[in-house]
């Protein structure tokens, strides 16, 4: 193997050594269920990424740095990796749980294959699943997550926690590589600010402040009045900005306002930078209006909202003329509609600008201008730093300031020396190019790969679906967000299903990291000759 080829093999073989280890702990949650013959499917699931990690790390351990090129194809390659490997567990789970003759007294089920586990017994779903789950989108190849072993349930959320926050960051944590190439595998995953000037401390900082945020999360849904598997499971993929659950209907399963209501902080909890957390933490609460994603966010989550409920109310999408009890409250007529729309539009649109994907209504049947309004949530994200998908918040800033400071500039003299403030920096002309250069290309690039997208998806799928459904499903496939208008499932046509699963790669690293990888493995000989 070529010398820049060893730290590319030497970061695949950590990560997937991380990899395992998740694995292996989640065999604590088999065997508290009683679902026992899930054990071996785990063990063997995690001694296949290990002993190929173990491979990879003790051929090639030389410490050599890596440069940007190897970070984002390390990035990219670890990431579709995980995938790969983390679908073990649905698979070799959907084949060994009839294998168990009586069941555990809490196994859900009971030496039962559903059809809903079935669907695992095909390889690509189990790899769609699971790269579904650690990029953090949230689409699903099951049709009723309830009747899923407790243990899949555990893994399909513990993935999407993970990812949350990131598979190189979980690595960076756990091994503890110092020096200049662990900021450039932080960097290649779709983050650039720091913490602490070591990225190590970085790291584990984040995940200090994300495990505080969980048990947060996990109480508040709990008092809410979710039972405690379910705000366990929820409250991870909540804050994750994930959206896996563990109910057939999402959080709607629970038809409770008290609780999507308390969902709302969590999932916009998942939505902010963590370095504003952590300045907030430190007891600088200016962060939550002087930091300028987070600014923006307020105002982007309500404009947004009110829009999206200005549009359901138009169109009556929940016009009823029931009577509505909600907290001993008897509402009836407008007060009725009135509530059950902003009750529903408040918790869609937040679900969709923070790359969340709970529902709590079917959104197939909106109207197009509501649903073309969550396409274009899914496709903004919020702040970047955080756990979301999207372009991000930074980058719609940049070439919404970027595009006025440009028009502005035709009304000084050439000569003029001018300046843009953008989130605390000062920057000159050259300096914002730059910057707006960058944002332009991934909103290019993001538009590029949703159009692919959308037309194999208008090629392949069932023409009763809508443009508006198609383009919904994209957006929230690339924008890992996992909300669906019904085309997603195990029925769904393969070529739509791999084009999907590039879809979540890609949106997740955003692009760029991905194209190089491919751009290498094509050019392998110019590459490393």
């Amino acid at each position: 193997m070529g010398r820049r080829l060893k730290p590319l093999a030497r970061d695949l073989g950590r990560i997937l050594e991380a990899l395992s280890g998740m694995i292996f702990l989640s065999i604590i949650v088999a065997v508290v269920w009683g679902e026992y013959y899930a054990i071996p499917a785990l063990v063997i699931s995690g001694m296949v990424p290990l002993g190929l990690g173990h491979l990879l790390t003790t051929r090639y351990p030389d410490p050599e740095d890596i440069g940007k090129l190897h970070g984002m194809m390390i990035a990219a390659s670890g990431w579709f990796f995980v995938g790969v490997f983390g679908s073990l567990p649905f698979y070799l789970i959907a084949w060994t749980v009839a294998l168990d003759p009586y069941g555990g007294p809490l196994a859900v089920p009971a030496n039962v294959v559903t059809p809903t586990l079935a669907a695992f017994q095909d390889p690509l779903n189990s790899f769609f699943e699971s790269m579904s789950g650690i990029t953090g989108t949230g689409l699903t190849m099951t049709d009723d997550e309830s009747v899923l072993p407790r243990t899949l349930q555990w893994w399909r959320t513990f993935i999407e926690w993970v990812g949350g926050v990131g598979v190189i960051v979980l690595t960076t944590a756990i091994l503890a590589r110092p020096g200049s190439g662990s900021l450039t595998l932080y960097e290649s995953e779709a983050r650039s600010e720091k913490i602490h000037p070591s990225i190590v401390s970085t790291v584990r900082t984040i995940w200090w402040i994300f495990i505080l945020f969980t048990f947060l999360s996990i109480s508040l849904l709990w008092l809410a009045g979710m039972p405690p598997w379910d705000a366990i499971n929820h409250g991870m993929t909540g804050l994750a900005t994930g959206g896996f659950s563990v109910t057939d209907g999402s959080i709607g399963a629970y038809d409770s306002p008290l609780i999507d209501f308390a969902m709302i902080p969590v999932m916009i909890l998942g939505s902010i930078a963590f370095p504003v957390h952590y300045l907030i933490f430190q007891g600088d609460l200016r962060n939550l209006y002087t930091d300028i994603q987070t600014r923006w966010l307020w105002g982007y989550f309500t404009l947004g909202s009110v829009v999206l409920i200005g549009i359901l109310l138009l169109n009556g999408t929940f016009e009823t003329s029931q009577v509505v009890v909600t907290n001993g409250v008897v509402l009836t007529g407008f007060a009725a509609t009135l509530f059950q729309t902003t009750r529903y539009g408040l918790f869609q649109f937040v679900s969709a600008a923070s790359c969340t994907g709970f529902g709590t209504t079917g959104v197939g049947d909106w109207s197009p201008q509501a649903q073309l309004t969550m396409s274009l949530a899914m496709f903004v994200g919020a702040a970047a730093g955080s756990t979301v998908g999207g372009i991000k918040l930074i980058r719609a800033i940049t070439l919404i300031r970027g595009t006025a400071f440009r028009i502005q500039g035709v009304f000084y003299p050439e000569s003029a020396v001018r300046y843009i403030n953008l989130n605390g920096r000062h920057l000159s002309e050259i300096e914002l190019s730059r910057e707006f250069e960058e944002a332009s290309i991934i909103a290019f690039l993001w538009m590029l790969f949703l159009g692919i997208g959308l037309a194999v998806l208008l090629l392949t799928i069932d023409p009763s679906f809508t443009l508006e459904n198609a383009i919904f499903e994209v957006a929230s496939a690339q924008g890992n967000v996992g909300l669906s208008s019904g085309i997603t499932g195990p029925d769904m046509p393969v070529a739509a299903k791999v084009m999907f699963l590039f879809n979540m790669w890609i949106g997740r690293l955003e692009i760029i990291p991905v194209l190089v990888l491919l751009r290498g493995l094509f050019d392998t000989f110019d590459l490393y000759r």
